[in-house]
This record gives C-alpha cells, sequence and structure tokens, in this order.
C-alpha cells in the first residue's frame, strides 16, 4: 500500500544554512514543501535557485512585515506574479508590537491581494499574529479557503474561522506547547494541516525541518484516538480537499 505525501505547508526553506540538504531529508522522509517567501523579490530568487526541483513548491509571499513598508510598486510585482504562483504565503497581518506601527499599510495591502481573483484558486498560508480577528473576517468576506499558520490568537475566534472555511496548520513546536493544547483539543481532525514554519520554529533544541512532520503526526494520531496510519491519511485527504476547495469558484 503506497504511504500518503505529507506537506509541509509553510516552510521557510531559503533561511536554512543548508536548504538543499533539508529538502533532500524531507523527500526520503515522504515530506513536501511548500517553501513560503517573505516578498515577491525574494520568491523570484529562491524559484531560480531551486529550479524545477521535486518534492518541493515555492510560494509567492509578501508578509506583513515588510508590506507595511512596500511600495505600490511592489504590491504591483506581486499581483503581475500571481498566475505563474501555485501557492500563496506567507501573507497576512501583524498587529503585535512588531507591526501595529504599519496596521493601515498592512491592510491596504492584504485587501488588495484577497481582491485578486485569482487568490481564492490556489491555497493559501497566513499569518495573523496580534491580528487574529481582523485576519479571518477578512478572509470570510474574500472566500478565500485560507490556512492559518500557528494560531496563537483568541479561541472564541476559532468557531468564526471554521465557519469560514478556514483551515489550522500544525507544528512539531505546537504540540510540545502547553499553550497549543485547548486549541489542539478543539480542531476538527478534518480542518488540520501541517507546517514547521522551520527553521524559526523549534523542534526540541533544534530548528524544525520538514522531517519532524512525523512526529507531530504521532502526536496528532494519540489526541485523536487514531494510528499514525489513520492520522496520516486524514491530514493527506485535508490538503487534497483544500488544493479541490481552492479551485472551486466562489460563492454567489
Amino acid at each position: 500500500m503506497t504511504t500518503a505525501v505529507l506537506t509541509d505547508t509553510h516552510c521557510h526553506i531559503d533561511a536554512y544554512d543548508n536548504p538543499l540538504a533539508v529538502l533532500d531529508d524531507a523527500r526520503a522522509a515522504g515530506v513536501h514543501v511548500i517553501a513560503v517567501t517573505e516578498d515577491p523579490g525574494k520568491y523570484r530568487l529562491l524559484r531560480t535557485r531551486l529550479g524545477r526541483r521535486d518534492g518541493v513548491d515555492v510560494a509567492l509571499g509578501f508578509h506583513p512585515l515588510r508590506a507595511g513598508a512596500a511600495s505600490p510598486h511592489d504590491l504591483a510585482r506581486f499581483l503581475r506574479l500571481l498566475p505563474q504562483a501555485t501557492w500563496i504565503g506567507e501573507i497576512g497581518l501583524d498587529f503585535s508590537r512588531a507591526g501595529v506601527a504599519t496596521r493601515k499599510q498592512q491592510l491596504r495591502v492584504f485587501e488588495a491581494i484577497l481582491a485578486d481573483p485569482q487568490v481564492r484558486t490556489r491555497p493559501v498560508t497566513v499569518h495573523s499574529r496580534g491580528a487574529e480577528r481582523e485576519t479571518i473576517a477578512r478572509l470570510a468576506q474574500a472566500h478565500v479557503p485560507a490556512i492559518l499558520h500557528w494560531y496563537t490568537g483568541p479561541l472564541a475566534a476559532v468557531d468564526d474561522a471554521l465557519n469560514a472555511g478556514l483551515w489550522f496548520s500544525i507544528n512539531p513546536a505546537m504540540v510540545r506547547s502547553k499553550k497549543a493544547v485547548p486549541l489542539l483539543q478543539r480542531l476538527p481532525p478534518e480542518r488540520v494541516l501541517l507546517e514547521t514554519d522551520g527553521p524559526f520554529a523549534r523542534s526540541g533544541s533544534r530548528p524544525a525541518v520538514p522531517s519532524d512532520l512525523l512526529g507531530t503526526l504521532d502526536h496528532l494520531a494519540q489526541l485523536w484516538a487514531m494510528t499514525t496510519g489513520e492520522a496520516r491519511k486524514a491530514v493527506a485527504n485535508n490538503e487534497q480537499r483544500l488544493r479541490c476547495t481552492a479551485s472551486e469558484p466562489p460563492p454567489a
């Protein structure tokens, strides 16, 4: 029987010391990598560097902390590159201490991206730190079936996200965190995907890598009272449903 491939839906592959070695390790572990980027320029550079390498898709991103200082030219460049991107991310909002000063600029960029119909036809991985309710509301309004990456917001907003058709990606740091337990218990298994957010997230004492998702899956299987094989199949089915949802036209 063929083992279902796992997908790391949010990995900063260009931030590792040896990205190609990390990708080789991921491929050996049966993990496909979505290499998120922080701005259109980094997207183009990473696509050029990786070429047509198997086991990885480069996502077109515009991190909110970069979007806050963006020019109209930067936004136009992002929108111009959209047709060639198979995944979008990392985009979103950040109203934490690091980003609150550029709140208005972030909203302008995020809303302009969500207004483009092409965004509804690709999987999207979204940053929402300190701006969870605003992020969820705008994704719901735009009918974008996005993934909320490393969600740390209020539990009261989780139901709003689920009702909007949003997904949640879980990483190795989250399954080892007591703070994340209430979220993990609240999420239905059919709305869960995987990520590392490596190398920024940690797996024990070192940066997380895509192959660590095997351990994350073990934790989720225990939480869901499933075998690891059943949990792997469930997560793989979730990704397939996400892709199908992203290709459907929005409701009238």
